[in-house]
């Protein structure tokens, strides 16, 4: 702030590059920051649409705006994939780069200074060049808090898993702990982010958001300590870190989705579907986030998609195909709780009742609650106009009925006359 007439402050705005700022040591009480989210926007590349219009417009007026052909792109912080490099080449500068921004961050900082950054990402890939960043930056993170800050209604969220929530991360130029011992702080991680995702929980906030808040939040625990090591003395990074998070995340969700009952009562695979369809619904995702998924439900995405199975790859993409997308063929003779599932809805949509109750009292799921606890669990996901949806509610009218018919076959009692409406 420079002061102006009658003693008023007014403010003073320059352009720099966010790894050489023009500002001494401990200069700011505070930095606010809203970096590029890993490779969300190719922000260089759409400038070059106007880039070219303006040049012809003013560029007579302004040569040395426009000296070079398209838009500068070298010095970008974004991850692109176009590098002769390939994609690990962009993560890697992209990482880079931003560790080199947060340090300068951290040296124009007054001591005990604070720095907020905001950061929205739906992949894991892109939290962990964030997380790694942070992690080397010097920045101590005291905070985490996703913030609803995005329209549902734009087109960006057509048909896409991305998020509705930006992550506002706190952190300080303080000092850190020494070296924590990776069995230790994972313990300290464990019961912090119980005691985070209850709230985030009460507070409303689910699907990917839920997920990527609870990642973002792990960062408070891991960012107090100068570095984390095993007990063979490998340093720890946020590959690692966000693993194991997204596991306890995954248990966390999966327990509360199904109204604190049956978590572990239910298969691997069951487990995928449920933890899926509530945080993707039923969109298709990049084959990474599918398997880092399938990881945290102790599943290998790889080995279970099949003409089929429920899970279908379609060239980069995965799917999660509903009971509507399956044939009856694909499903005879599987026990596996939600082909079960599938196999009862599609039965029960083609009104073929007796063959329904008899599946049931083969697999045992017939009078299972952790079976009526899944089925409604996934209703619970999906929107009121989707397909599975309907099949499922409709299904689950005629639970009790379903059940009795279920006792009376097991016990072998004669079938009665009785007039149903479902």
């Amino acid at each position: 702030m420079d002061e102006g007439k009658k003693g008023l402050k007014i403010p003073v705005v320059s352009q720099a590059s966010a790894i050489g700022l023009p500002y001494p040591d401990d200069y700011f009480d505070a930095v606010i920051t809203d970096p590029p989210y890993y490779d969300n926007v190719p922000y260089s590349y759409l400038s070059d649409f106007f880039y070219v219009w303006l040049k012809r417009a003013l560029g007579e007026l302004y040569p040395e705006l426009f000296t070079t052909p398209l838009t500068p792109k070298r010095d970008e912080i974004v991850a692109y994939s176009n590098g002769p490099g390939g994609w690990e080449d962009g993560k890697r500068f992209f990482e880079d780069m931003l560790k080199q921004a947060f340090r300068e961050i951290h040296r124009v900082l007054k001591p005990n200074g604070i720095a907020v950054i905001v950061y929205a990402h739906k992949s894991t890939a892109g939290w962990e060049s964030a997380i790694n960043s942070l992690l080397d930056s010097g920045l101590v993170v005291t905070g985490a808090w996703p913030i609803h800050t995005e329209m549902q209604a734009r087109l960006r969220a057509k048909e896409s898993a991305v998020l509705a929530s930006s992550i506002y991360i706190v952190a300080r130029k303080m000092e850190r702990q020494p070296t924590g011992f990776y069995s230790e702080v994972k313990e300290e991680l464990a019961s912090y982010l119980t005691k985070r995702l209850d709230r985030l929980w009460d507070e409303g906030i689910g699907g990917a958001d839920f997920l990527i808040a609870g990642i973002s939040s792990a960062i408070e625990v891991f960012g107090r300590y100068e570095k984390v090591i095993d007990y063979e003395g490998n340093i720890i990074r946020a590959d690692r870190i966000l693993d194991d998070v997204q596991k306890m995340v995954t248990d966390y969700a999966v327990r509360r989705i199904l109204h604190d009952g049956f978590a572990e009562e239910i298969s691997d695979l069951t487990r995928f579907y449920v933890f899926y369809r509530w945080i993707f619904g039923e969109r298709s995702v990049v084959f990474d986030e599918a398997r880092k998924l399938g990881q945290s439900c102790g599943i290998d995405v790889a080995k279970e998609w099949s003409p089929s199975a429920f899970i279908r790859k379609e060239k980069e993409l995965i799917r999660i195909l509903g009971p509507h997308e399956r044939k009856l063929d694909d499903l005879k003779g599987s026990t596996e709780l939600i082909d079960v599932l599938h196999h009862a809805l599609l039965l029960w949509e083609k009104g073929r009742r007796e063959e329904m109750t008899e599946l049931l009292h083969e697999t045992g799921y017939g009078e299972s609650d952790a079976f009526y606890r899944v089925a409604q669990a996934v209703s619970e996901t999906l929107p009121k106009n989707s397909k599975e949806k309907k099949l499922l509610d409709g299904f689950l009218l005629s639970k009790d009925r379903l059940k009795k018919e279920v006792r009376e076959k097991k016990i072998g009692k004669p079938k009665q006359l009785e007039l149903e409406v479902d």
